[in-house]
């Protein structure tokens, strides 16, 4: 399978990685990682590791662990990314407020989007692809079902001398098929859905049983012209199972499906999940 290799910028940079584990640079500060898809061997030394890293994330379980604190930092600060200011702060889930990787796409949504045109980011997070098609004057749809991370999409789009994204505060899935209710449709769509979870009433999603719901959605929500970026992580759902049900709801437009990878500098390249792109 081909590969998407997204770029490292100014203000973040893979330095290292290996041993299930990533070192990276977020402006000036350093954290180590736990990634499963770092299962090879590092370039540098553990030591070389420990002598740079402001901030270590240690699990306990597979959700949840507790960052130390290996250098007395800040707990929070800012990076940029072109123009636009990402807020950055620790949480109990090894995240800190920008997956690096999506780089590729912010890219990606910069060249294809214009002025005017409308733009939906479901499963958004804390918004860079809001504040990239933002900042390229698109009319922009941000969802996600998490209050506090809308909150925190909010502070970015601030922070970044931006306004008036449309924030939605609703399942993302629900919100796309009353969008389709409406009659309403995008010219761009990007959609970041988990693997797998629990839902506001308790039931379960596993996204290689509701892909095919995601995509039929997205299709009729898509524009003539549109473009659809599916980011998707789970093992059990590659290429070969994507790639029928892509064809299925879009016979005519060119559809390309690779692995999204960033490369450290060490020369240490991790392979995220399936990266489906609609054009």
């Amino acid at each position: 399978m081909s590969r998407t290799l997204a770029k490292q910028w100014e203000d973040y940079e893979l330095i290292d990685a290996g041993n299930e584990k990533k070192l990276e640079r977020w402006g000036n500060v350093i954290t180590i990682r736990p990634d499963r898809n770092a299962y090879f061997k590092s370039k540098l030394s553990q030591k070389d590791w420990y002598n740079q890293a402001h901030f270590e994330f240690i699990e306990h379980t597979h959700h949840k662990g507790e960052w130390q604190n290996l250098k007395n930092a800040p707990l929070s600060w800012e990076i940029s990314y072109n123009d636009i200011i990402f807020h950055l702060k620790l949480t109990q889930f090894k995240h800190i407020g920008l997956f690096p990787e999506q780089q590729a796409n912010w890219e990606f949504i910069a060249k294809h989007i214009q002025p005017q045109q409308k733009f939906l980011n479901l499963f958004a997070y804390t918004g860079a692809s809001s504040l990239i098609a933002k900042s390229k004057g698109a009319n922009t749809f941000h969802c996600d079902s998490v209050k506090q991370v809308i909150n925190w999409s909010k502070k970015n789009m601030e922070l970044s001398n931006l306004k008036d994204i449309h924030w939605v505060l609703e399942d993302a899935l629900k919100f796309a098929q009353r969008e389709v209710k409406r009659g309403r449709t995008y010219d761009g769509i990007i959609m970041d859905p988990p693997a797998f979870g629990l839902g506001a009433k308790k039931e379960r999603w596993k996204i290689e049983s509701l892909f095919p719901k995601l995509v039929k959605t997205a299709s009729k929500l898509l524009t003539s012209k549109g473009f659809l970026i599916i980011n998707t992580y789970s093992p059990r759902l590659k290429s070969k199972d994507i790639e029928p049900i892509l064809n299925q709801y879009f016979p005519y437009k060119k559809i390309e499906i690779s692995k999204l990878c960033i490369k450290s500098s060490t020369g240490k390249t991790i392979e995220y999940g399936e990266l489906s792109r609609v054009y």
